[in-house]
């Protein structure tokens, strides 16, 4: 559901636009404040479940998503649409904060790796459906009917929650919630999702993006000072000191960054010098999920069997072939070459994702499970985030400097030449980024099968 729901609002925006008759700079809000305020709220819900019960705070969660959908349906504003995806975002950050530890909860080690893999293929699943369901409901409705198919799905879910999981035990009655480091995360999640969302725009030297920056800085320094003097901290930093959590985190913000430099540049390829149809844009976009729906669940399987080190350290070669080969393509570049380049993109990533998943949070003590969740999460969102910014910045900087001043909305096919000089720098980058991926895959060691 929040999957589908962040994949369906983008394809809205335009005609929320104009139904409130609001500038871009307004509506931009809708889909950012939802990612500032998961990011803000993931860790602190990760460390509630461990406190309270996992399927506690889970239910609750689906139950804060469907009340924000209603009154995002509802709203006569667009202040009052941003305010209520502020609310769907806390409901998101509830539901994602718990997901891969109530699978751990609910699974036996040797079936974790497969449960995975259907997170990972229902995840797929909703990125793939939402735009195609998006652009139904928004042929035969308005956009508010995007906001309320999450109503039934939301109730049917918790009814389900509620009479199929298991709830966790508390990590003991002792331990208190650790507010100071919950602001103090807040804070830096905060100002690096703002400065990183809006460095582009306002210029990353411009004073307002220097100073987020710094209050990033800052605040990170504070945290990890208060952090190891807390007696109940919001993050046990010493779940670092755990190399396979460790190394699977970081090379799970390398993944996203990767995936989301072409997620984010590929729409224009395949538009601008591509020449394609909207219809048939979309149906190439939908290439590397569908490799992702099918893939997910057979390579968690197949991670209860052989671990995670091997598939995952494939996973991310993969991936990086992927964007090497996306080098080497041209204007005129047939479909068939475009559509092998973005399915091994699509199996890389599940080739990776569910493995990797089971073993991070198979790796950490059974009442860290919800803060390891919650940070998995956080590490997808920070990747999803630094990929479009990197995309964007380097495409920007190297088209900029071949036609000065020239921007993608004035493309024209004198600008064919520039186009694919700065996709095939963005592209490099991204190769770059999961190469490193699949050398922290790597360096995670080697353990147990069932759990590593």
């Amino acid at each position: 559901m929040s999957t589908l729901d962040g994949s369906i609002v983008n394809i809205a925006l335009p005609s929320i636009l104009k139904s409130y008759g609001v500038n871009l700079s307004t509506i931009r809000w809708v889909p950012l404040i939802y990612l500032l305020t998961i990011s803000c709220m993931l860790l602190s819900f990760g460390r509630f479940s461990d406190m309270i019960g996992r399927r506690r705070v889970y239910t609750r969660g689906l139950f804060v998503f469907s009340l924000g959908s209603l009154f995002c349906g509802l709203a006569g504003s667009a202040g009052v649409l941003i305010a209520a995806r502020s609310l769907q975002g806390m409901g998101a950050a509830m539901i994602m904060s718990c997901t891969p530890a109530l699978i751990a909860d609910n699974f036996p080690p040797e079936e974790r790796g497969m449960a995975m893999g259907m997170i990972g293929a229902v995840v797929a699943s909703g990125l793939t459906v939402g735009p195609a369901l998006g652009g139904l409901i928004l042929e035969h409705f308005s956009w508010h009917w995007i906001f309320f198919i999450n109503l039934p799905v939301g109730l049917g879910a918790i009814i389900a929650a509620n009479r199929v999981l298991k709830e966790s035990q508390a990590s003991g009655p002792r331990e208190s919630f650790d507010w100071t480091g919950a602001l103090l995360l807040a804070l830096v999640f905060g100002s690096f999702t703002l400065a990183i969302s809006m460095g582009k725009e306002m210029g990353w030297t411009s004073v307002p993006i220097i100073s987020l920056i710094a209050v990033f800085a800052g605040g990170a320094a504070l945290f990890i000072f208060v952090e190891v003097k807390a007696s109940h901290p919001l993050v046990d930093l010493e779940l670092f000191r755990i190399r396979l959590f460790a190394c699977a985190l970081c090379a799970a913000v390398t993944l996203f960054i990767s995936l989301f430099c072409l997620i984010f540049l590929m729409p224009f390829y395949l538009k601008y010098p591509g020449g394609f149809s909207d219809a048939g844009a979309g149906g190439m976009l939908v290439v590397p999920f569908l490799f992702m729906l099918v893939g997910a669940p057979i390579f968690g399987a197949m991670s209860d069997r052989l671990g995670s080190r091997l598939l995952c350290t494939l996973g991310m070669l993969m991936l990086s072939a992927s964007f090497f080969s996306f080098m080497f393509m041209e204007p005129t570049t047939k479909v068939f070459p475009i559509f092998w380049r973005l399915a091994l993109a699509g199996l890389g990533t599940s080739l990776f994702t569910s493995p990797n998943n089971a073993a991070a949070i198979t790796a950490v003590p059974v009442n860290r499970r919800g803060i390891a969740s919650a940070l998995i999460a956080t590490a997808r969102n920070m990747g999803m985030v630094m990929g479009i910014a990197m995309a964007s910045t380097v495409f920007t900087a190297v088209y900029v400097s071949i036609y000065p001043g020239a921007t993608l909305d004035a493309y024209s096919a004198e600008h064919v030449e520039g186009f694919m000089a700065a996709f095939h720098q963005a592209m490099m980058c991204g190769g770059i980024a999961a190469l490193a991926g699949a050398v922290l895959a790597a360096l995670r060691g080697k353990g147990a099968v069932s759990g590593e």
